[in-house]
C-alpha cells in the first residue's frame, strides 16, 4: 500500500508493528511494539504519532462531504463514527499510560471496552478539531511517560492484554493505522482513476 510505505518514512516503528496485523501475525505485533517502545523512546514515538495524526487529518480534510455518511470500515459505523472513535482512542491510550507512569492509575479502573463508535453527527471541522485535541493530549502524556516507558501499566485490553507505558503510546499509532487503512480504501473507491497519490485523495474541481 503506497500510503503505508509513505507513512513508514515518518513512523517506522508504528508501521513495523502494524504490518503484523496486516498479515495476521499478531505475535509479531507485540514484538515490534516492545522493540520500538523501550526506555527513552517516548520522544521518537511522539514524532511518529504526529505523523499518523497528520495522516488522519489529511484524509479527513480531503474526503468529499458525502463520504462522511458512508460506511467507515468498522462494524456498522459511518466515517464520522470511525474518526471520532480513533480520536478518542489515541487520547485515551496515552492518558492511561500517563497515569501509570505517574503512579496515578486508578486501582479500580475497568478494562477497556473496544469497539465503541464516536458520535454519529459531526462536521469535518469538528473531526479535525478532535484529532488536533488528541495530539495535544498525546504530547502532554509523552512528556510524563518519558523515562518511564518500561514501567508496567495496569490497563487491560481484551484483545491486546497489558502493555508497558511506552508500548501503549506506540500502540495508539498502530490503532491509527488500522483506521487509516479503512479510510484509504474508501478514498480509493471514491477517487476517479489516477487521483489517489501518496495515500491522499485528490478531488477533481466541482
Amino acid at each position: 500500500m503506497e500510503w503505508l510505505d509513505t507513512l513508514a518514512t515518518k513512523a517506522p516503528d508504528i508501521v513495523a508493528a502494524y504490518r503484523g496485523i496486516e498479515v495476521g501475525r499478531f505475535i509479531s505485533v507485540r514484538r515490534e511494539v516492545r522493540r520500538g517502545a523501550g526506555f527513552g523512546s517516548a520522544e521518537a514515538v511522539l514524532a511518529q504519532l504526529d505523523a499518523t495524526g497528520g495522516a488522519l487529518a489529511a484524509i479527513v480534510h480531503d474526503l468529499p462531504e458525502d463520504a462522511f455518511a458512508m460506511p467507515g470500515g468498522e462494524a456498522d459505523w459511518n466515517v464520522v463514527q470511525a474518526v471520532g472513535h480513533v480520536a478518542h482512542a489515541r487520547a485515551g491510550l496515552s492518558l492511561a499510560a500517563l497515569l501509570a507512569a505517574s503512579g496515578r492509575f486508578p486501582a479500580n479502573a475497568a478494562p477497556i471496552v473496544p469497539g465503541v463508535p464516536g458520535s454519529s453527527e459531526a462536521t469535518r471541522e469538528r473531526l479535525l478539531g478532535r484529532l488536533a485535541t488528541s495530539q495535544r493530549t498525546i504530547e502532554r502524556a509523552a512528556r510524563t511517560i518519558a523515562g518511564h516507558e518500561t514501567d508496567p501499566c495496569p490497563l487491560d485490553h481484551p484483545l491486546v492484554g497489558r502493555l508497558r507505558c511506552g508500548e501503549w503510546l506506540l500502540f495508539a499509532g498502530v490503532h491509527d493505522c488500522m483506521h487509516l487503512e479503512q479510510l484509504h480504501q474508501l478514498a480509493a473507491q471514491l477517487a476517479p482513476a489516477g487521483d489517489v497519490r501518496a495515500g491522499q485523495l485528490s478531488r477533481s474541481p466541482a
